[in-house]
């Protein structure tokens, strides 16, 4: 076996921790020991990726998001499981491997010293490094790697490997959470263009086209660092926390990326709609200051626009992922609560609702049928206690604000992803997936819930473990490697 970077520190880590260590072990395809009855329909592959290299020499990243990205995918045929790992081929990973340096910038690490070096990077390439360990998707033929620097990565479905760049946003920042436009194949998304005139851009592209469709330029002169946004039947939106800014001071500032954003509440969250027909800017609604990393859904409803979102009060949770932090044995980990923002026809001020009285993040539905559309469950990773690191999954029905959860003592949950099962039009007729972290034997472990009951249906126990990943998808498409 690969030793691991700091596998001196694992058998004092009986916790969250041992998510947080770094794994260097990439495995081919091996058949997973299974405990129950994985769903005989179940078929396809689900592939996630997140950071899983956090030491290159002596030298450490020092935030959650900055880690070197990795690839994982388990197949399924006929009952059976089996799993591969991959770090993705980027020139960040290769840089580390070939010199045991940290080579390019990342979220919080940044290695470049060079005032000149600094300006280059920010505002022509900020972040080349291609270290894409946020999502992944599928658009036509391209399966994508990708995180919020302009280029994603391709890599191969079957063998993990990477293959190439795809298509680059327009901008030098953008979002890994592209959103379909309900009804099509166009895939939406938006960049942030850094310059003396920062503007954000929206646009799409459709399966077959050959170029992107320059939707609308929004004037972000203190943009805002945004993780996601939202698609509502046929609108976007943008919502702008007050996480902002001043883009001309980045290169001078001797700071890594995300240490340029500073909270300013007075400013307060304004939310950003644009038809995505027309590309007309239908206004700008203003609330309360809060951050979210991830929205939940939104849809159009009497006229009005609903928002939902993973909301915090603050950035802390920004600082709060440092590594020192939540390497730490008494992390605290600000949580996130389910809210809807319903902004009114004609303008008005924004109404606020609780939408379930149990934390939640990494918030996942039925995609395919309800992104954009009115819908009613939503499934995310909670705490049972306050304080907790994340060690539950948790459903919630927004329509009767109802929770519920599953969890077993001393493990830890990853995002669930829901996968409906054939010929079944309750919303919640399917399983889910989620990858947990059991520390008390050293591994983790692939779960299926059934997503009605909320009840464990199997698990597949991995090799190893596997580090807290971020994002991932099932690929109904996508068969076992022999297949």
């Amino acid at each position: 076996m690969t030793s691991e970077a700091g596998a001196e520190a694992e058998p004092a880590q009986t916790d969250h921790r041992l998510g947080f260590l770094s794994l260097e072990r990439e495995l081919p395809a091996v058949d997973l020991p299974v405990e129950g009855s994985f769903p005989a329909w179940l078929s396809g592959s689900l592939i996630r990726v997140g950071p899983a290299k956090f030491e290159v020499g002596t030298h450490r990243y020092r935030h959650w998001f900055d880690g070197l990205a990795m690839l994982h995918r388990f197949s399924f045929s006929a009952g059976t499981v089996s799993y591969r790992n991959r770090f993705v081929d980027s020139p960040a990973y290769r840089a580390a491997r070939d010199t045991g340096r940290i080579a390019y910038s990342e979220f919080a690490t940044d290695p470049c010293r060079s005032m000149f070096r600094r300006f280059v990077t920010v505002f022509r390439t900020p972040v080349n490094g291609r270290n894409t360990n946020v999502n992944v998707d599928r658009f036509g033929d391209e399966f994508l790697a990708m995180s919020e620097t302009p280029l994603p990565v391709m890599f191969d479905p079957q063998t993990l490997s990477t293959l190439g760049v795809g298509e680059p946003a327009p901008g030098q920042l953008t979002v890994a959470h592209p959103h379909r436009l309900p009804g099509s194949t166009e895939l939406i998304s938006y960049a942030t263009h850094l310059s003396a005139a920062t503007h954000y851009q929206l646009y799409g592209r459709a399966v077959g086209d050959t170029h992107q469709r320059m939707i609308a330029t929004l004037p972000a002169p203190r943009p805002s660092y945004m993780h996601s946004f939202a698609v509502a039947d046929h609108f976007a939106v943008l919502v702008e926390f007050p996480l902002v800014t001043v883009p001309m001071t980045i290169p001078l500032s001797g700071r890594p990326f995300i240490e340029n954003y500073r909270w300013r509440p007075e400013r307060g969250t304004r939310f950003l709609v644009v038809d995505l027909e027309t590309g007309r800017f239908e206004g700008g609604y203003r609330t309360e200051p809060f951050f979210a990393f991830h929205h939940i859904n939104a849809f159009a409803r009497d006229g009005d626009l609903v928002i939902d979102v993973c909301a915090y009060d603050n950035a802390d949770i920004v600082r709060a992922l440092y590594l020192d932090r939540l390497r730490a044995e008494d992390a605290r980990v600000p949580e996130a609560t389910p809210r809807r923002y319903v902004l009114p026809a004609g303008g008005g001020e924004v109404r606020t609702e609780r939408l379930g009285e149990l934390t939640m993040e990494l918030p996942r539905i039925d995609y395919d049928r309800r992104n954009g559309r009115p819908y009613r469950f939503v499934y995310g990773v909670g705490s049972r206690e306050p304080g907790d690191f994340p060690n539950q999954l948790v459903k919630t029905d927004v329509e009767r604000r109802e929770s519920a959860a599953w969890s077993r003592p001393g493990t830890y949950p990853g995002e669930p992803v829901f996968v409906r099962t054939p010929g079944d039009e309750r919303e919640d007729g399917g399983v889910l997936l989620s990858i947990v972290l059991d520390p008390s034997a050293g591994t983790s472990f692939l779960l299926v819930l059934d997503a009605a009951e909320l009840t464990e249906v199997a698990r597949a126990w991995v090799p190893h473990r596997i580090p807290f990943g971020l994002h991932g998808q099932h690929f109904p498409a996508v068969s076992a490697p022999n297949d």
